[in-house]
């Protein structure tokens, strides 16, 4: 007789993780369980929830569960991050949770830093579990078979999609997630945000604009993240502040900060400034040797990495970092986090908040640090707005055709593609959902044979109809396009080596290309002596000069956001009409801002002052609408263009984030000019592009363009074409287009990108429309302004070196 045999009943996957959550003793938040139910009911949708409240639980929980009752072999999960520290840091939390949880998963990871042998051994042994980034999601869509490995998928998760839904990177997740859905039309899609002034359109980005609504859920955590900001106030305010006056002159505050906490972030808007204050304060304070390291995108890898690794572990007393290390990464020991300078943003100063405190009761400290005086105000502002909720937008990138363009070519080099199924996928991506038949069709005739301007060269002809199927069958241009796969576009860098080999980093070209051999420079916390530059790579010993010059990187300086702009002119007419709350900042800028009122005035939310000073220099006009710096560099541009059209007058032109200055050698009509409707919204785009030397802005644009799609080959990797060459190429085909092809799809997105991007024309027409609806105050001044002051000495600083102009400074502080 056969023994009776007993089958333990199987775990649900909700009980998985509830089982999982009382072994460690965790407490479920609501958005973690509703997330749950969603996905295990085959939801798709964003979670958005405070930094440390445990987002990456509430997705990959589920999925392990899920899919450990799932008889699937290969790949079943794809969690895509826009950051490399950030995926190290998923792995272990991950491959941990599998393990404690029982589930035999193989948790992998790969980026650019993963080795060959990692990633054959991935190819011959597919993982459970992906975590990856958009560029290498693209690759392996560039793989022969890729069908085979991404035919068991069941989910993709979007870590950060707040960083990438307004960025090129994230259209390369949308065409990504366009195929998978093409293979799998059952897959769900999910993503993990931060607060943001637009989360209902950022779900839609991410799922597409044709996802059943039924499928389709917003999670709001619903959790209130206790940030605290602390402003450091110089002992004394300058009545005439400029920028930079400020700055180091603090770290005499800063370091007795570090004794409050184990651990603190020093976040610097550039790299250049990191280098500068972790150099300083190690200077200052030599105790801190060993205790103290940098943080930066250009540092190596094995230098990120080791960094990283000694935060977690709490040996590090503090890190001076960028941006790279402001996103999700859980470094528990760090106790505070310090802001160097205006950040710009709300989002952006929230997120760095986010990184002390990281456990979801916890209390995150900032400290901010002005560079000047006026900076204070902003830290007021931005201390209301995340009390009042306000926060950014992140509006979606549409037509990107140069990355359709390689999006096509990544297909085409791998299984090829079928351009009636691709088209539809596409049509169901957000950025192209506005692409019509005609735009298709040139795209195809782009890659086919060049389009009409390239059509007698046959390297331009890139796709070959196979049956029904566009492949591309040269192996060479298969080679090329699989090397040059990505959106992350910067100048050509140059490696920078230790005589011994060691690699330390890598810095643009163009800063190299200045250096003499024999000269020194400081990078990776060190006095470096150049040697030579051979093929990219720069040669360098370490150095015992005291003066050294300090690295420069393209793209250093942020404008102040819109809502930030907003709060700014807010209170500000508070204290103009004695209604605003004061607190500490606002408190220590009284003498500032009254002798600002004695001089000229302080404008409410409906006035835009203008302010006429004569100085030796010659006639000045300085304008106040508060809206950034870019935004103040096209009002300066236009107004230059369009007096210009009727009256014969040269202008040298200054902006910071609060205003700009218009300067003349000879007296400036201003009441005549502003009667002529200068700042009128008729034919603004035209206008801005003649304003602007608009073709040459859109010739270096263009340069990004032609790289991304194709169009220029942009080198191998350590053998990059250099800077100089690249734009001569890619401005032979600008040239091309704009002489015979002028509606070309290349040329066209060049021109829009700068409208949007670098004129930032959306934002500057809502500022002309208020200014419109605004009373203008005209004020002659017989000195300069507190207001005016920061702008005058932005423009000299461009002509005299800082000793220079600090004497200059000076005298005219005493005057």
């Amino acid at each position: 007789m056969w023994p009776f045999l007993f089958k333990l009943p199987m775990l649900e996957p909700i009980q998985i993780i509830q089982k999982y959550f009382s072994k460690k003793s965790f407490k479920a938040f609501a958005f973690q369980e509703e997330t749950w139910n969603a996905f295990l009911n085959g939801k798709s949708g964003l979670v958005n929830a405070p930094t440390g409240s445990g987002k990456t639980f509430s997705l990959a929980l589920p999925i392990l569960a899920a899919g450990s009752l799932s008889n699937k072999k290969g790949l079943k999960a794809i969690w895509i991050t826009p950051i490399r520290a950030l995926s190290q840091d998923l792995e272990k939390a991950i491959s941990e949770a599998a393990v404690e949880m029982g589930i035999d998963w193989d948790v992998a990871l790969r980026t650019g830093d993963t080795d060959t042998k990692e990633r054959a051994r991935q190819k011959k042994q597919h993982p459970d579990f992906l975590i990856t980034t958009p560029e290498s999601l693209h690759i392996m869509l560039a793989s022969k078979g890729y069908h085979e490995l991404f035919k068991n998928l069941d989910c993709v998760v979007i870590d950060e999609w707040h960083e990438l839904i307004g960025s090129k990177r994230g259209v390369q997740v949308e065409l990504a997630l366009s195929r998978l859905r093409g293979l799998n039309p059952d897959l769900k899609t999910w993503g993990i945000s931060a607060t943001i002034g637009n989360l209902d359109e950022a779900a839609d980005v991410l799922l597409g604009i044709r996802f059943p609504e039924n499928k389709k859920v917003l999670i709001k955590a619903g959790i209130e993240k206790k940030i605290e900001v602390k402003s450091i106030i110089p002992d004394k305010i300058e009545e005439l502040p400029w920028a930079g006056h400020l700055g180091i002159k603090m770290i005499d505050k800063v370091l007795p900060l570090f004794e409050l906490a184990k651990t603190s972030l020093v976040f610097t808007n550039t790299r250049s400034q990191t280098e500068i204050w972790y150099r300083q304060l190690i200077e200052k304070d030599t105790d801190l040797a060993g205790l103290l390291a940098m943080h930066h995108g250009s540092l190596s890898g094995e230098m990120r990495a080791w960094v990283e690794s000694a935060l977690h572990q709490g040996f590090l007393k503090a890190v001076v970092c960028t941006s790279s290390l402001d996103l999700g990464v859980d470094f528990r020991p760090v106790e505070q986090v310090l802001q160097i300078g205006s950040p710009k943003g709300i989002a952006r100063f929230l997120q760095r908040a986010g990184r002390s405190g990281h456990q979801p009761d916890a209390i995150s400290t900032i400290y901010f640090v002005p560079t000047h005086a006026l900076e204070l105000m902003e830290s007021s502002c931005m201390r209301k707005a995340i009390e009042e909720k306000i926060m950014e937008n992140r509006d979606p990138f549409i037509r990107a055709f140069d990355v359709l363009i390689q999006y096509l070519v990544t297909l085409a080099v791998s299984e090829g593609f079928n351009p009636v199924e691709i088209k539809n996928e596409v049509l169901d991506t957000f950025c192209f959902s506005t692409m019509n038949d005609e735009e298709w069709n040139k795209v195809l005739s782009f890659l086919i044979h060049g389009g009409k301007s390239l059509g007698a060269y046959d390297e331009f002809s890139k796709l070959e109809l196979i049956g029904d199927v566009y492949k591309v069958t040269s192996r060479k241009q298969a080679m090329r396009h699989r090397l040059s796969i990505g959106t992350i576009v910067s100048d050509p860098v140059i490696k920078i080596k230790t005589i011994k080999g060691k690699y330390l980093g890598s810095i643009e070209e163009y800063f190299m290309s200045k250096l003499k051999p024999g000269e020194a420079f400081w990078f990776a916390g060190n006095c470096l002596e150049l040697i030579q530059v051979k093929e990219m790579t720069a040669l360098v010993r370490k150095s015992d000069e005291k003066k050294a010059q300090i690295p420069s990187w393209a793209g250093g300086r942020m404008p102040l956001s819109g809502q930030l702009s907003g709060m700014l002119r807010r209170e500000l007419s508070a204290f103009a009409d004695g209604s605003i709350i004061m607190d500490d900042e606002f408190t220590s800028l009284i003498p500032l801002l009254n002798k600002q009122k004695e001089i000229s005035i302080i404008p409410k939310s409906n006035q835009l002052l203008i302010e006429q000073y004569e100085s030796k220099d010659g006639f000045h006009v300085f304008i106040f609408p508060f809206e950034g710096r870019l935004v103040h560099e096209g009002l300066a541009g236009l107004m230059n263009y369009r007096i210009g059209q009727w009256m014969s007058i040269s202008f040298s032109i200054a902006m910071n984030d609060y205003g700009f200055e218009m300067l003349s050698d000879q007296e400036i009509p201003i009441e005549e000019i502003l009667g002529n409707n200068v700042f009128g919204t008729e034919d603004l785009s035209n206008d801005l592009l003649n304003s602007m030397n608009g073709i040459e802005m859109a010739r270096r644009k263009f340069r990004d363009i032609a790289g991304i799609s194709g169009l220029v080959f942009q080198g191998f990797p350590g053998k990059q074409i250099q800077s100089k060459h690249l734009q001569a190429s890619s401005g032979l085909f600008f040239d091309v287009f704009k002489e015979n092809e002028p509606d070309h799809l290349l040329l066209q997105q060049a021109y829009e990108e700068v409208l949007l991007q670098q004129m930032e024309e959306k934002r500057l027409r809502l500022a002309l429309e208020r200014i419109e609806n605004s009373e203008i105050v005209i004020k002659t001044i017989n000195e300069p302004s507190p207001f005016s002051f920061p702008i005058m000495v932005d423009r000299l600083r461009e002509k005299m070196s800082s000793e220079s102009l600090e004497d200059r400074i000076a005298k005219m502080q005493r005057k």
